[in-house]
């Protein structure tokens, strides 16, 4: 198994950890851009999740 490929299952594994890291890390994009760019930022942190595990876990 090649290293992207253990990174994939490791994410899949983990999704809910995944999606909470990437809303984490951008709120703190966001924080340091000053909130100049909090859209185009939710877009794609909203990607990411998409393409980690099942999907958003982290939607209500």
């Amino acid at each position: 198994m090649s290293f992207i490929d253990r990174v994939k299952d490791l994410a899949d594994r983990h999704d809910d950890k995944v999606d909470q890291a990437l809303d984490k890390l951008g709120d703190e994009v966001d924080k340091r851009t000053g909130h100049k760019h909090t859209g185009m930022i939710d877009k794609v942190v909203d990607v990411a999740q998409e393409k980690t595990g099942e999907g958003d876990t982290t939607r209500s």
